[in-house]
């Protein structure tokens, strides 16, 4: 295991055994048929996935990561049934919809990358980093932006957030398949997305967290984000223009980690304890399952 590898694998398990499940648990709304049976079965799917980070790249990796990638498809499949039940075009729906599908392209670069099989011509420590990020800035961050203009009950900047997000982390994939200066691009839409989920989270989220550890998680998870965010647009500019900026494994080591860590985590585990707070904490936004289609809020 390289460097780069030691960095990466601890991150992904995190985002393959607790984040994507965790998140899972917070989405409001109708739920198609096999999501709650998908949820609490998902630790048990992406285990071989997990494992096969800790293996050296091999028939064996490929074939465990396979097994995950299946998995991650299943919750992409979710999307479009969601949609059927929601009807929904508006940003927060879209943010999770997002987020459903993609673990779908982390789990196909995963089974590149274990392969040794440089998909689509990119080399294998780029697609090992495609599998975090589109756990954390793919899943984590639509999620929780998503959750963010709900509980805001929309407006500028919540939808501004719920939509920057996803369309950031979408352009940055783009990005690869045409050129820097479109990462970049890509790279500076995601930023300003997550810029204004730091800002709604400590606006509108903070305030109602009633006790000192949901406030710090919350107050982490913002602050983090600025100075990873920084680290990513530095990165981006520096591919593009060639000035000096940092490698992929520090990268790696800084905004990946604070991104998991400072943030996805972070802003998880507060969201889930605003979920279960008692009285004015509770989110006071949360949709009942039988709501028809045509009362979604934003």
């Amino acid at each position: 295991m390289n460097t780069l590898d030691a960095v990466v694998a601890p991150v992904v398990t995190i985002g393959m055994l607790w984040v994507v499940p965790t998140g899972l648990g917070l989405v409001e709304g109708p739920r198609p048929p096999g999501w709650d049976a998908l949820r609490r079965a998902w630790p048990l799917l992406a285990m071989p996935g997990a494992v096969s980070l800790w293996l050296p790249r091999s028939g064996a990796a490929t074939a465990l990561a396979a097994c995950y990638a299946l998995a991650t498809l299943a919750l992409a499949l979710l999307a479009p049934a969601r949609l059927a039940l929601t009807r929904s075009p508006r940003p927060a729906e879209l943010a999770v919809l997002t987020a459903l599908v993609c673990p779908s392209v982390a789990g196909l670069a995963l089974v590149a990358e274990r392969a040794s099989y440089p998909l689509f011509g990119f080399e294998l420590d780029l697609l090992a980093l495609t599998v975090p990020h589109f756990h954390f800035a793919g899943f984590a961050a639509a999620l929780v932006a998503g959750l963010l203009c709900r509980s805001a009950g929309g407006g500028v900047l919540a939808g501004a957030a719920a939509l920057s997000v996803p369309a950031g982390t979408l352009l940055v994939l783009a990005g690869y398949f045409v050129d820097d200066w479109a990462e970049l691009v890509g790279a500076v839409v995601l930023t300003a997305g997550m810029t204004a989920v730091a800002v709604l989270t400590l606006r509108e989220r903070r305030d109602l967290a009633a006790d000192p550890v949901t406030r710090a998680l919350l107050g982490v998870s913002a602050l983090v984000l600025a100075v990873t965010m920084a680290l990513a647009l530095w990165w981006a500019l520096g591919e593009a223009t060639g000035i000096p900026h940092p490698t992929l494994t520090w990268m790696a080591a800084t905004h990946g980690l604070g991104n998991a860590l400072g943030f996805a985590v972070c802003s998880l585990l507060a969201h889930r304890r605003l979920r279960t707070a008692p009285g004015p904490a509770a989110t006071t936004t949360a949709i009942p399952r039988t709501l028809p289609r045509t009362e979604l809020p934003a």
